[in-house]
C-alpha cells in the first residue's frame, strides 16, 4: 500500500466539459497541441491533436505525494526533422489478455476522446501494455492518454523500450513515477501526474528501440488500469 498524503486541487482541474463517442468522433473540435518554446536548431516542435474537454462522474481526491498540478496547456518537445508517428494501428499486446473493457487495438486506433467506447480497461495491480513498431528506430517522443474525462493520477507509471520483445535484455527505462518499487522495477525519480486531456509527454532520447512498454498499477479514483491512446514519434531506420 503506498504512503499517500492529501493534496488539493482547484475545481479547475477536476471539472472537464463534453462527451465522446468512438463511432463519431469530432474532429473538426480538436485543436493541434499549441507550441510555447522554440525548436532547436535543426528541430521542429511535437504537436498532435488534443482531444475535448469531459465530464464524468464524481470528482475524486487525488492522494499521491509530490503530484504535479494539473496543466493548462499541452506540453512542448523539440524533434529533429523527420519525425513522424509510428505506431498509429500497430499491434498492441499485454499482460491482461483479456481486457475488462474495450480493446488493445484502442491504444492505437487513434481515438483520443473519453467516455465510454474510447478506452480499454485491464485488470488490478501492475498490468502493462506493448506496442510493436514492427522495425527499430530512433524514438523522441511518446505521448499517452490513460483516462481523461477525471481527474486522477495513476501509480507506478512506467515507460520503458526496447529491440527485444521479452524485455530481457536492452531495456531502457524512459519514465518511472514509481516512488516506492511497489511495481518491483526499481525506484522511479519521476513525479506523478494528474491525467488531462492534454496527455503525457515523455522524451525519448532518440532511444533506438522497436518496442515499447508501458506500465502502471491502478489509480487514485480505483485499482483498474486504463489507455485511451498512446502515440510513439521517432525517425525511421
Amino acid at each position: 500500500m503506498k504512503n499517500i498524503t492529501l493534496l488539493s486541487l482547484t475545481a479547475s482541474a477536476l471539472i472537464f466539459a463534453g462527451c465522446g463517442d468512438k463511432a463519431a468522433s469530432d474532429d473538426a473540435s480538436s485543436a493541434p497541441a499549441a507550441s510555447n518554446t522554440a525548436p532547436a536548431a535543426g528541430g521542429t516542435s511535437l504537436t498532435t491533436e488534443i482531444p475535448d474537454e469531459v465530464i464524468e462522474g464524481t470528482p475524486q481526491p487525488i492522494k499521491v505525494p509530490n503530484l504535479v498540478p494539473a496543466p493548462s496547456s499541452a506540453p512542448t518537445l523539440s524533434v529533429p526533422e523527420g519525425t513522424v508517428l509510428l505506431s498509429a494501428g500497430k499491434t498492441v499486446t499485454g499482460s491482461d489478455d483479456f481486457p475488462i473493457i474495450g480493446d488493445l487495438a484502442y491504444v492505437t486506433d487513434g481515438d483520443k476522446q473519453a467516455g465510454e467506447g474510447y478506452f480499454v480497461e485491464v485488470m488490478d495491480g501492475v498490468q502493462w501494455v506493448q506496442i510493436d513498431l514492427e522495425a527499430a528506430a530512433d524514438l523522441q517522443g511518446i505521448w499517452l492518454w490513460h483516462y481523461h474525462s477525471q481527474a486522477r493520477a495513476y501509480h507506478d507509471v512506467i515507460v520503458q523500450v526496447s529491440n527485444d520483445p521479452e524485455f530481457a535484455s536492452g531495456v531502457t527505462t524512459l519514465f518511472n513515477n514509481d516512488y516506492d518499487n511497489s511495481a518491483g522495477l526499481g525506484k522511479g525519480s519521476d513525479k506523478p501526474y494528474v491525467d488531462t486531456r492534454f496527455g503525457k509527454l515523455v522524451d525519448a532520447k532518440g532511444t533506438n528501440a522497436q518496442y515499447v512498454r508501458l506500465y502502471s498499477n491502478g489509480n487514485t479514483a480505483n485499482d483498474m488500469n486504463h489507455y485511451i491512446e498512446v502515440e510513439v514519434y521517432g525517425v525511421a531506420k
